[in-house]
């Protein structure tokens, strides 16, 4: 599956001789089940596979549903379909290294893994309306510009109550982790919500809950870790606290007040994000040929 997608992705072969292949193999469940262990979602396979291979993955799976375990939610859209999303694969790829290399500097301590940084606080049910506008959605995250627009945007859809998450005349955010409450990133299906807070310069969201689709969009792009409280925290922070997240020890610590609450573990995303995004974490994992 991943070395279709990959091949489709670089411009190898055509593309109706391949769906025909990738069906003809009956690889299509194959297709469902790792993208659902991946926390894929089929918005994020469609913006790189053929339409018609997509309708094949959601035919396969329907009719596999009542005897496996595996959930694979199809959705469609003219965005979909025209496969804006991951248009030059080098160029997506490079971002994602770029923000990776960035989260890693200087974070390997006595403690081990960590995250570092001044916190953003949200409450509940923020929508992917408040994280990226709509209006936004013409620029393209594959494009550097353009990703470096989008994280500028980020979080500018917030009501007035709440401060600027980037500042006037800004590219980046001074605050690297979000502290939010429940249902977080809830609203449309669009990848450019996680991309938009990881081109701004977040690197963690700690939630109480999420939305499915942003989760999973979370793993498909590599651009955060979205990291789940075991209880509501956001009342116990404040804009502008230092907090520092530990890996190893799944927590999250206000340095002003002196307080630890424990996180739930990232699980099977984790790999995925730390590897960068879907086709990162393929090449690594020996999946897809390294080029």
């Amino acid at each position: 599956f991943i070395r279709i997608a990959t091949y489709f992705l670089l411009g190898k072969g055509d593309l109706g001789q391949m769906a025909e292949t990738f069906a003809a193999r009956k690889a299509t469940l194959e297709a469902a089940y790792v993208l659902s262990s991946l926390h894929v979602t089929s918005r994020a396979a469609s913006s790189f596979l053929p339409a018609t291979v997509c309708q094949s993955v959601k035919s396969s799976a329907l009719r596999e549903k009542a005897s496996t375990s595996h959930k694979f939610h199809y959705c469609t859209s003219s965005f979909i379909r025209s496969r804006r999303f991951f248009t030059s694969a080098s160029v997506r790829s490079s971002a994602n290294e770029r923000v990776f290399s960035v989260r890693n500097e200087g974070k390997s301590g006595k403690g081990g893994r960590v995250i570092r940084g001044k916190v953003f606080v949200l409450d509940d049910n923020i929508d992917t309306d408040q994280i990226i506008p709509a209006d936004r959605l013409t620029l393209v995250p594959s494009v550097p510009e353009e990703y470096e627009q989008l994280g500028k945007h980020a979080l500018e859809g917030l009501p007035e109550r709440y401060p600027r998450y980037i500042g006037p005349d800004q590219m980046k955010t001074a605050y690297s982790i979000i502290v939010a409450g429940e249902n977080f990133g809830c609203g449309s299906s669009r990848e450019h919500a996680p991309i938009a807070l990881g081109a701004a310069g977040c690197d963690a969201v700690v939630a109480q809950s999420y939305a499915r689709i942003f989760f999973r969009n979370c793993a498909a792009t590599g651009e955060l870790y979205p990291w789940e409280c075991v209880e509501k925290i956001w009342d116990k922070f404040q804009t502008g606290d230092e907090a520092t997240i530990s890996f190893d020890e799944s927590k999250i610590i206000n340095h002003r007040t002196g307080e630890e609450f424990e996180l739930k573990g990232l699980g099977d995303v984790g790999p995925v994000i730390d590897a960068g995004g879907l086709f990162a974490f393929a090449r690594q994992s020996g999946m897809i040929k390294k080029a």
